[in-house]
C-alpha cells in the first residue's frame, strides 16, 4: 500500500475554522456599525457650550481605523484559541491512534482506555478496544486450532508409518489382514478428520460472509429436524440408544436448510456417540415469537460445568482432547456452533444433574 502525500493536519484544519468563522463574525459587527454611522449628518457640530463634537466622517475615519486593528486581534483569537481548543478536543484521537499504532506493531495488549463520561468519542474507544479484544480472543482460537489440527492429522499418520515400519522389519511376521485393517481404520480417520475440517472451513466462510450469502429459504424446522434425526437411527440402533422425536410442524424460520440439517445431525450424532448402553436420546423443536429452539438432550455419564463450557472449542471431546475408537473427530460441536453464527443464532450447552448432556440451538427466525 503506497504512502499517502501529506497534507495538513486535522488540527491545523480546525484551527484555522475558528480564526475563519471568528474573523467573518467581527467583520458582521463592524459592516453593520459602519451601516450605522450613515445616519450621523456630515460635518463637524459645536454644542451650546461651545465644545467639538465629530461628525460623520471623523467617526467613520476613527472607526475604520480601530476595527482593523480589533480584526487583526480577532483573527490572532481564533488562532491561538483554536489551536488550544482543537488539540484538547482532539487529544482523545491521539490516544487511540497511538493505541492503533502499538497493536499495528505487535502489542495486541494496549488498549486506548478513554477515561470521562460517555459521548462519541469514548464511544469509539471503547468499540476500538472491545475489537482488539475479540481479535486477540479470536488469533488465540486460531492458534489453539492451528495446534490441535496439527497433532489430529499428524496422529494417524505417525500410526500408519509405525504399522508400515514394524511390518517392513520384520516382513516374515506380519499378519497381512490385520495389518491392512488396522491401516484401512486408521486411513479412515485421517479422511473423517479432513473432511469435518473442511465442513468446518465451509460453514466458516459463511460466516464471515467470503463465500457470498447462502441461499436462505422459508422451511419448516420440524420437518428439518425430522429428517436429519432419520438419518441417524441406524446409529443409534446399532449403539443400542432410544432415539426420539416428536412431531412438529408449522415451526418455520428463514433459514439455509443444508446448513441446519447438517447441524442438527451433528448434534444427535454426539449424544448417540456420548452416551451409555441403554440410555436414550431426545429431541424436541419448539420456539417463539423471535427465536426457532431445537433441543437435544441424552443422558450419559456425569459431566463437570468447566468441561461442557469447552465442548465447542474444536478438538475438545466429552472425556476432553482425548480419543477412544467411539469417540468422533472431536469438530462436530464446533461446526454446530459455526452454524449457529452464520444465522446470528447462538449454541448453549449445559450438563444434566442425573447425567448427558443438554444441548440447545437457537436460530433467528
Amino acid at each position: 500500500m503506497s504512502e499517502r502525500p501529506a497534507g495538513l493536519s486535522v488540527r491545523l484544519k480546525l484551527t484555522l475554522s475558528y480564526a475563519a468563522f471568528v474573523v467573518v463574525v467581527g467583520v458582521a459587527v463592524f459592516v453593520l456599525g459602519f451601516l450605522v454611522l450613515r445616519f450621523l449628518p456630515e460635518g463637524n457640530l459645536s454644542s451650546e457650550s461651545g465644545a467639538f463634537t465629530p461628525g460623520r466622517r471623523d467617526l467613520v475615519e476613527a472607526f475604520v481605523r480601530y476595527a482593523w486593528y480589533t480584526v487583526i486581534g480577532l483573527a490572532a483569537l481564533g488562532l491561538g484559541g483554536g489551536w488550544f481548543v482543537a488539540g484538547l478536543m482532539l487529544r482523545p484521537l491521539t490516544r487511540i491512534t497511538d493505541a492503533a499504532r502499538a497493536v499495528r506493531d505487535g502489542d495486541l495488549q494496549h488498549r486506548a482506555a478513554l477515561p470521562g463520561r460517555r459521548d462519541e468519542l469514548t464511544d469509539l474507544a471503547d468499540t476500538f478496544d472491545a475489537m482488539l479484544t475479540r481479535v486477540g480472543e479470536t488469533l488465540d482460537e486460531e492458534k489453539r486450532f492451528a495446534a490441535n489440527a496439527s497433532h489430529e492429522l499428524r496422529t494417524p499418520h505417525a500410526t500408519m508409518r509405525t504399522l508400515l515400519e514394524v511390518a517392513r522389519a520384520d516382513p516374515a511376521g506380519v499378519d497381512l489382514p490385520t495389518l491392512l485393517h488396522r491401516l484401512e481404520v486408521t486411513n479412515e480417520r485421517a479422511i473423517d478428520l479432513t473432511e469435518a475440517l473442511l465442513d468446518l472451513a465451509r460453514v466458516d466462510l459463511a460466516v464471515a460472509g467470503r463465500a457470498g450469502e447462502r441461499p436462505r429459504h422459508t422451511t419448516d424446522v420440524g420437518a428439518l429436524v425430522t429428517a436429519a434425526v432419520d438419518d441417524e437411527r441406524d446409529g443409534a440402533a446399532a449403539a443400542g440408544v432410544d432415539l426420539a422425536v416428536p412431531a412438529a410442524t408449522g415451526v418455520v424460520a428463514r433459514v439455509d436448510a443444508t446448513l441446519v440439517r447438517q447441524a442438527v445431525g451433528n448434534l444427535v450424532r454426539n449424544a448417540v456417540v456420548h452416551n451409555v448402553a441403554g440410555g436414550w436420546v431426545r429431541v424436541a423443536v419448539g420456539g417463539d415469537e423471535t427465536d426457532v429452539i431445537v433441543d437435544v438432550a441424552n443422558s450419559g455419564a456425569p459431566l463437570a460445568r468447566e468441561l461442557v463450557a469447552t465442548l465447542a472449542e474444536p478438538f475438545v471431546r466429552g472425556a476432553g482432547r482425548t480419543r477412544g475408537r467411539s469417540d468422533g473427530t472431536g469438530l462436530g460441536l464446533a461446526i454446530v456452533a459455526s452454524v449457529a453464527r452464520a444465522h446470528r443464532g447462538r449454541l448453549e450447552l449445559w450438563p444434566r444433574a442425573d447425567g448427558g448432556l443438554h444441548a440447545r440451538l437457537r436460530l433467528p427466525r
